[in-house]
């Protein structure tokens, strides 16, 4: 299968998302992130308060190298990540069920509108503590929020879990819509019944 390197990876255009972890505790969790963010070309993660850094034996052991391939960069809180994605002209959405939450499958009714008079917008999501969630000075602070419905007993999900539903919704108004011929991921080819099984989960 063609794959970039991390060189390639680098240069490469980026989908306009950052992924912003607010003290996620579980160093899994974290690396797992920086894997579906590199899969989806995630622009950056911002690292906040507890929230573990690269270089870490139990990121690398869920992250596979993409720790050194996806740009990340710490805070000292997830409010202060906020306030400056803010700044720098992000639409923020904290991931946590809220009132006045949007609906995940909605998402893309509003990316489009948005897209049709901001062509450039820029966004940013926010994931919380497994325990606690998104702090609420977070929530007050972004700009809506983004609900998964669910339909079980449990009202909640894993951080890496949410994690890729939710940039995988993204992925698709932002990334996967826009490629040009010279831009488009590298396709994975089968070999009649043969595919490749490197196990690398």
């Amino acid at each position: 299968m063609g794959r970039m390197n991390a060189e390639e990876f680098k240069a490469s255009k980026k989908m306009p998302l950052i992924v912003v972890l607010d003290d996620v505790r579980s160093m899994y969790n974290v690396g797992s992130v920086f894997r579906t963010s590199d899969a989806f070309r995630v622009e950056a993660i911002c690292l906040c308060g507890i929230t573990a850094q690269p270089p870490h034996a139990e990121i690398h052991k869920t992250a596979l190298g993409a720790e050194d391939t996806v740009a990340w960069t710490h805070f000292p809180s997830a409010l202060e990540a906020v306030h400056d994605l803010k700044a720098k002209g992000y639409m923020v959405y904290a991931i946590e069920q809220c009132e006045g939450s949007i609906p995940l499958q909605t998402l893309h009714t509003q990316l489009q509108a948005l897209s049709s008079t901001h062509p450039d917008a820029q966004y940013a999501i926010v994931l919380g503590n497994e325990v606690k969630g998104v702090h609420q000075d977070v929530v007050e602070a972004s700009d809506g929020c983004i609900e998964i419905p669910q339909f079980g007993t449990k009202h909640s999900l894993n951080v890496s879990t949410t994690a890729g539903i939710v940039i995988w919704e993204f992925a698709q108004q932002l990334l996967i819509g826009t490629h040009t011929t010279t831009d488009e991921p590298p396709k994975q080819e089968t070999n009649g019944k043969e595919r490749e099984t490197k196990d690398e989960r």
